[in-house]
């Protein structure tokens, strides 16, 4: 009997009974991002990785971030050791601000 229970807590453990509930990682920015992309209401990452890097000659991207309140993507640079964020909206793929 024991080693029976032994097997199943095994099986649980290795087909996911320690994953975090459906709902917890849909809450994620990253989650937000993609059901938004797959909605049609947003653009890829990548497409706005695109269309705006070019525009940052001379500086290195460091990642982006996500803020589904705005729906916007805020993309992270750092040039002549300065920050800077270039926040673009995810629907249209245009750049609301830069910092500078």
């Amino acid at each position: 009997m024991k080693q029976i229970l032994s097997a199943m807590l095994g099986a649980t453990l290795l087909f996911g009974g320690v994953q975090a509930p459906a709902a917890a990682q849909e809450r994620t920015a990253q989650g937000e991002a993609r059901k938004e992309m797959r909605a049609g209401n947003v653009l890829s990452l990548r497409e706005i990785e695109r269309r705006v890097l070019p525009t940052m000659r001379g500086s290195e991207y460091l990642g982006p971030a996500y803020d589904s309140a705005a729906m916007a993507y805020r993309l992270k640079f750092i040039r002549d050791g300065r920050v800077l964020f270039v926040d673009v909206d995810a629907r249209s793929g245009k750049i609301l601000r830069r910092s500078r």
